[in-house]
């Protein structure tokens, strides 16, 4: 027997005997050896809550903080920063942070991602509070928890990044519509109102924009794991762990651990397993087969190329039909903040001044004479029809300038008591008011309150809001002077119907009246002027936005920002802008693109967990 054999004490006993001599008598043999008792099972002790607890807080801290980060970058992306290349960073690494995750793990990943996103970018509610801040902020990251697990479900389907995409459709598909009719603030084509991906909106909206940004960016994240798994491979390591696959495993990079079981829904025992030991390295690949692995990379970066260049192929229709001189006042308000209206008539004053000065200033021949003039929102700060002053200065104003005015003004609902309406007022000057529009989509907390008899209640602070703001029923398109324009009010801006309804109607021109006061110098008024040029674009019209307090601006059919007013100061805007008849791709099939594309995501996700039942059932057949 070869030295060193591991043998059992028998064995040897038995080897020593046949090298004996003859002539040495046999030894008799021994009584067996009693069996050792068996070892007592020691009881199995399971970590309390507070270790599990602390176990998980250890293991996520670094991907939370990344995705944090992430979240703050995607922040950066959208006015006042106006960093639009960190949408596309943003998107892919909360694409990296969350592949080969559990639903459960992807869920709180996109959570981290979007609490600090909507922190920063709605820190301007500072002005009423920072509890409205994080409280708006939170429930507006309850879509990305969602959006976390589905990005982490569907990163295991072949094809990944196109459902990716299609999942961040549906998740401003759903912010745009819930709760309380929506809030569609910080979708990422807001952010890419001046980049390559822009004139997709005149093929498929918004959401089209929304599309290629998110698209670009998860094929960019693929490159990333295409690549990491050839330097994973080129270093000669698996870099696999337990249940996992070497190409799952590199598929990680940011530090995260491996891609998880085929359990796509995830468990406790999943999320809480220890990693095991360390494989051993596996043989250096050749060059050849390094420069295949490659491919997928190469491929992607080029996939992500195509779709950012694809919006420079879109044509943007500008060419004008007719054309109309504008004026644009903006009166300015006693002071910023929630208390910006200060004493009755105050900025209805304001822009009667304004108005009157402008007069002068056309018969003096300083400033042409424009075809209709256009004061903002809540221009007027008494009702007309209720309060004779007011009435009277608004004509003094009118028939001054002899055109034709569109008046901001909010008005006591004719026959629902208690109830007010936000409306634009074609002001003539020679028969007074006429025909108007009222805001279809009251802001919930801000223009009235849901729930108000039980809110009020441990709220105190919605009594700020006396009266609630009654919605109406049709878009604002109405004649003033020689112009056919389509009146949209304030935060109607951001909602794709609204204002493609408002085109499709038979506004030539678009107009935005709105009122900033309160947020002013925050960064709302610039995030909310970058939705007028994305409507630009999107509707092939010009856009006319007027504030109280600033940015009033006139914005091109092409986006370009032609004339914008300082914000608090007394301004008036002089412009002739293009009135087009011609409608865009995006206006003739509305919200199709939009469905689709979430519809798929929806769809994805659910064949995600059917492949994972699946792979689960195939596995406990084989046991």
């Amino acid at each position: 027997m070869h030295p060193g054999s591991d043998t059992s004490a028998g064995a040897t006993a038995s080897g020593e005997a046949a090298d004996a001599p003859v002539s040495r008598p046999a030894e008799p043999p021994t009584a067996a050896p009693e069996p050792a008792a068996a070892p007592s099972a020691e009881p199995v002790v399971r970590a309390t809550r507070r270790q599990r607890v602390a176990r998980w807080c250890r293991r996520e801290a670094r991907r939370t903080a990344l995705a944090a980060v992430s979240g703050l970058a995607l922040g950066f992306a959208f006015p006042p920063y106006d960093l639009w290349p960190l949408s596309l960073i943003a998107v892919a690494a909360l694409a990296l942070l969350t592949r080969g995750r559990t639903a459960r793990q992807g869920a709180w990943t996109g959570f981290a991602f979007g609490l600090p996103f909507f922190v920063l970018l709605l820190k301007w509610l500072d002005v009423v509070g920072w509890d409205a801040v994080i409280g708006l902020s939170l429930a507006e990251s309850l879509f990305f928890v969602a959006l976390g697990a589905g990005l982490a479900l569907t990163s295991r389907l072949p094809g990944w990044p196109l459902w990716a995409a299609c999942l961040w459709v549906a998740e401003e598909w759903a912010r745009d519509r819930l709760p309380f009719g929506g809030f569609p603030w910080g979708r990422l084509a807001f952010a890419n109102t001046g980049s390559p991906f822009t004139p997709l909106a005149a093929l498929g909206g918004a959401p089209l924009v929304t599309f290629g940004v998110a698209l670009a960016s998860t094929l960019l994240a693929a490159a990333v794991v295409a690549l990491w798994r050839v330097y994973a491979l080129a270093g000669g390591r698996a870099a696999t762990a337990p249940g996992t696959t070497p190409s799952a495993a590199a598929d990680a990079p940011l530090g995260a651990a491996p891609a998880a079981p085929a359990d796509a829904a995830g468990s406790e025992a999943d999320e809480d397993a220890g990693a095991g030991p360390e494989p051993a390295p596996a043989a250096r690949p050749s060059g050849p087969r390094l420069l295949r692995g490659a491919l997928p990379a190469v491929e992607a970066i080029a996939l992500a190329g195509a779709v950012t260049l694809a919006g420079f192929l879109v044509p943007v229709p500008t060419d004008a039909d007719d054309t109309v001189n504008i004026a644009v006042v903006q009166g300015n308000v006693q002071q910023p903040g929630m208390d910006f209206l200060g004493r009755p008539m105050k900025i209805l004053n304001n822009h009667v001044e304004a108005t009157l000065r402008l007069a002068e200033d056309v018969k003096a021949g300083r400033k042409p004479q424009p075809d209709l003039v256009i004061w903002p929102e809540n221009a007027s700060d008494l009702d007309p029809y209720k309060y004779r002053e007011a009435y009277a200065r608004i004509d003094l104003a009118v028939k001054s300038i002899g055109v034709p005015v569109l008046v901001g003004a909010l008005v006591d609902h004719p026959t629902k008591k208690g109830y007010v309406e936000n409306q634009g007022i074609v002001w003539d000057p020679r028969t007074g008011p006429g025909a108007s529009y009222t805001k279809q989509h009251p802001v919930p907390f801000g223009e009235y309150v849901p729930f108000r008899d039980q809110l009020s209640k441990v709220i105190s602070r919605l009594d700020r809001v006396p009266r609630d703001f009654y919605p109406g029923d049709h878009s604002g398109v109405m004649q003033v002077g020689p112009a056919k324009l389509g009146d949209v009010i304030c935060f109607e801006v951001a909602y794709d119907e609204i204002v493609r309804d408002t085109v499709n109607a038979g506004a030539r021109a678009l107009v935005i009246q709105t009122n900033n006061a309160t947020y002013g110098r925050s960064g709302q008024p610039e995030q909310q002027l970058v939705m007028s040029r994305l409507r630009a674009i999107e509707h092939g019209r010009a856009v006319v936005t007027a504030a109280p307090s600033g940015i009033s601006a006139v914005v091109a059919p092409d986006g370009t920002i032609e004339q914008r007013t300082k914000e608090f100061t007394q301004d008036v805007l002089s412009a002739r802008i293009p009135l087009r008849d011609d409608i865009t791709v995006a206006d003739r099939i509305g919200a199709v693109p939009e469905w689709v594309l979430a519809m798929v995501g929806v769809l994805s996700c659910a064949a995600a967990i059917m492949v994972s039942r699946r792979g689960r059932t195939d596995e406990k057949g084989m046991q």
